[in-house]
């Protein structure tokens, strides 16, 4: 797992928790532009699902199966619960629970990489 990709995932994350901020601060309902965004990501996810099932197989060392794909497939689950409590939450709060899920999101990602670089953290 590229930890650029890494990086670049969490920093998306942490852009759009940014911009679903603003949108709380200001006030504003759950928009197409921040669906969008959202769409993008788990777009990104399901590809670095794809390339870290393809690079385990092809990987030889110590890295727990469970544990490393569990994470995943909660990074996978975050983004969609985040649409729907988003939509259907009216108030500002929806997108407030947007900013959380991304910065959960960016939190699992550092996580993945130091789970498949064996060093139990990113830095």
């Amino acid at each position: 797992m590229s930890s650029l990709v890494v990086y670049l995932t969490s920093a998306y994350a942490l852009a759009i928790a940014v911009y679903a901020g603003w949108h709380s601060w200001r006030g504003y309902r759950f928009s197409n532009p921040l669906f969008y965004a959202l769409a993008v990501l788990e777009v990104v996810l399901v590809g670095i699902l794809i390339g870290a099932i393809v690079a385990y197989n092809g990987r030889d060392h110590d890295v727990d199966p469970v544990l490393f794909f569990s994470y995943l497939a909660t990074v996978l689950v975050v983004p969609p619960v985040a649409v729907f409590w988003g939509v259907i939450e009216r108030s500002r709060w929806g997108t407030g629970v947007v900013v959380i899920a991304m910065v959960t999101v960016a939190a699992l990602m550092l996580r993945l990489q130091g789970i498949w670089s064996g060093t139990g953290s990113a830095f």
